[in-house]
């Protein structure tokens, strides 16, 4: 399978532009490090293995992977930035962290890897490929039957653009302009229908919200809104 077959060089060019500052917290990455942490907890309060082996699909410079390193779980990471995963080795090398990063698609590793992980994080991946349905396709063939995948994504709505893009990337600059695209922003019913057609039965949803008084995000448990996770399980 080509390497390249589902990515879009232009979102690829876009990660390898910004790979030395993944780790600086007060840079363009900035806001990943602020919401890492709420991410974490919805993906391993769902988690019960005591040492799940973990696949982190779009890892870009290793935030999450680490956090999940630092919890005990055996953690692969796949990304298709070449100095982002430079960048991401140099520092989990640092910290004595053993994360296995690769320069693979995630159809790739599928060949590979087949029911080989006990879950799967693919977290604000999905609006930056050609066909999302594909890579949550390839996410449920590297399940264990019972594994389970966690997906992030935005919600493709009038209030995601005003929210999101408009107040994210230009009022509040949050993230860097040119982040997101609105026609690649994927509405919840979409991201279950392509995960149910996968074997992948829901399980939970969450959101993420922004106050811009206080600067703070919290999580709303139940609710699609915006920027929004989701877990399913893979069918036995």
């Amino acid at each position: 399978m080509n390497l390249l077959s589902n990515a879009d060089q232009q979102e690829i060019a876009k990660f390898d532009r910004v790979s030395r500052m993944w780790w600086d917290t007060g840079g363009p990455m900035r806001m990943l490090h602020v919401i890492n942490p709420l991410r974490s907890a919805f993906i391993l309060g769902q988690i019960e293995l005591p040492r799940p082996k973990i696949l982190d699909v779009g890892c870009g410079g290793g935030i999450l992977s680490e956090a999940l390193a630092h919890a005990g779980a055996e953690v692969t990471a796949i990304d298709l930035s070449q100095p982002t995963l430079e960048a991401a080795r140099r520092h989990a090398a640092a910290h004595g962290l053993g994360i296995d990063y690769r320069y693979m698609s995630v159809e790739q590793i599928a060949q590979e890897a087949e029911g080989g992980f006990d879950a799967l994080t693919c977290m604000e991946m999905l609006e930056h490929v050609p066909e999302p349905s594909e890579v949550i396709a390839a996410c449920a063939r590297l399940l264990k039957p019972g594994g389970q995948a966690f997906f992030s994504t935005i919600d493709r709505s009038l209030k995601a653009f005003l929210f999101a893009i408009l107040g994210g990337e230009y009022v509040l600059r949050l993230l860097p302009r040119g982040t997101h695209q609105y026609r690649k922003l994927i509405r919840p019913r979409e991201l279950r229908e392509w995960a149910q057609r996968s074997g992948l039965e829901f399980t939970a949803i969450a959101s993420l919200l922004y106050n811009p008084l206080t600067g703070r995000f919290r999580v709303a448990p139940g609710k699609a809104d915006v920027n929004y996770m989701a877990c399913f399980i893979k069918k036995r």
